[in-house]
């Protein structure tokens, strides 16, 4: 419920959300692109940065230490990202969605696009908790 209302008072995600990710420095990938707001269906521009398994973005491109992410995604918790011109009727959009939501994107480019989705895509596979430690069942000891 606090990110419900954080969002709809436009206040600045959570630093928790993106504790520890050192977003200003060395991205895996960084650019360009319109994003659809969450709640007012409005198209804005803004600078996102792909960082440790997060997707931030920020009102222009100098991201510096002191920078406020306008928004975060953690990827781990994406189920997919594919191409969105079908469903959107626009050119090179596409959406990344979680169980819980789907965004939506437009880049500059067809390439842009491709590198957008590779790039997440790659990150969801790696940070993606499909199994962890405290799930395996250890059957030798079941026995």
């Amino acid at each position: 419920m606090e990110n419900l209302w954080r969002a709809a008072t436009f206040q600045a995600p959570d630093p928790d959300d993106y504790a520890g990710v050192e977003f200003w420095a060395e991205p895996e990938r960084a650019g360009w692109l319109s994003k659809q707001g969450d709640y007012i269906k409005t198209w804005r521009r803004r600078w996102f940065v792909l960082k440790q398994g997060k997707l931030l973005w920020f009102k222009d491109a100098n991201v510096t230490r002191l920078s406020e992410p306008r928004g975060v995604v953690s990827v781990g918790r994406c189920l997919t990202v594919k191409g969105a011109e079908d469903v959107l009727n626009k050119p090179f959009a596409f959406e990344v969605s979680t169980n819980q939501d789907t965004m939506f994107f437009i880049a500059d480019s067809e390439k842009e696009k491709e590198e957008w989705i590779n790039s997440i895509g790659r990150s969801i596979v790696q940070h993606s908790r499909s199994v962890t430690e405290s799930e395996v069942v250890d059957y030798d000891s079941k026995r």
